[in-house]
């Protein structure tokens, strides 16, 4: 890995994790609601995105697709309505969590064999995940909880579908130019109950144009030095500095109960990722 491609991916993976405290940063002390928040993430992630894809003297909507763009709206609606009830720690674990299962039941159901390691590093992920959602006094929020596995869900469709699907960033770009009519629409809808103020804004803005916008653009170019293995693995730092991002910025607890279930999560994952699958035979 070159130095040019280990700070790309660094910039990325800090504004990935970025993403979480934004969002909760701004819905935590009511600065504005989810959905208008969506709104401007998509809208101004859609404009940084277009503005640099037509510098490059291509066609924003030349890529992408609807269905792209319906997985699109339905993670960063759910993503933002979850993080009214969870922590920036907590979101991070279970969206990550969530796009890995999606990902990985595709690869089984696509014909892939896990290995041994595989299997146990997925036992040790899904045991970290139920330990963290248990009832208890230090359990988080089961319905946004589970609003976040959905936003998960549809980023792992998301991304599944955008393998193939020629360069990434331009298809990126149309995705987020079709899905901001349906993030204007969803900011509609909720006008008559909304509060938004310049901090909620700010956030907002800083999310969709800086930590989406540019963070995808940074994470394609760092890609292209990337292998597939080293690629997956380093997403797995994106929830520690969402957590770590969490305590330092939004002075969140950090409960043992949060931090055990991390370890085995994140491991766990680890495990899956670097064992090699087998593909089905015959």
């Amino acid at each position: 890995m070159t130095m040019r491609t280990a700070c790309l991916t660094i910039l990325a993976m800090l504004a990935f994790a970025a993403n979480s405290l934004l969002c909760r940063l701004a819905l935590k002390d009511g600065h504005i609601d989810a959905a208008s928040f969506t709104a401007l993430r998509i809208g101004s992630g859609a404009l940084v995105l277009a503005l640099v894809i037509r510098a490059r003297g291509a066609r924003p909507l030349a890529a992408g697709n609807w269905r792209s763009a319906w997985a699109l709206f339905v993670y960063a609606a759910g993503f933002s309505t979850a993080y009214l009830g969870l922590s920036a720690a907590t979101g991070a674990l279970v969206l990550f969590g969530a796009v890995q299962a999606t990902m990985i039941g595709y690869g089984l159901y696509a014909g892939e064999r896990m290995t041994a390691r595989q299997v146990a590093g997925l036992a040790i992920a899904a045991a970290g995940l139920t330990a963290l959602l248990l009832p208890g006094l230090a359990a988080p929020s089961l319905p946004h909880a589970l609003l976040m596995a959905i936003a998960g869900v549809a980023w792992g469709v998301y991304s599944l579908r955008a393998k193939g699907a020629g360069d990434p960033a331009n298809a990126t770009a149309g995705n987020f130019l079709r899905a901001a009519p349906m993030a204007l629409a969803l900011g509609l809808a909720w006008l008559p109950w909304s509060r938004i103020g310049s901090a909620g804004i700010a956030y907002a803005l800083a999310s969709g144009a800086l930590a989406s916008g540019l963070g995808y653009v940074i994470w394609y170019q760092a890609l292209r030095g990337l292998n597939a293995t080293t690629a997956a693995s380093v997403q797995l730092c994106v929830p520690v500095l969402a957590t770590l991002g969490g305590v330092l910025l939004l002075s969140e607890p950090l409960s043992w109960r949060l931090l055990y279930s991390a370890v085995a999560i994140l491991g766990g994952l680890a495990l899956v990722i670097l064992g090699k699958a087998r593909p089905r035979q015959g």
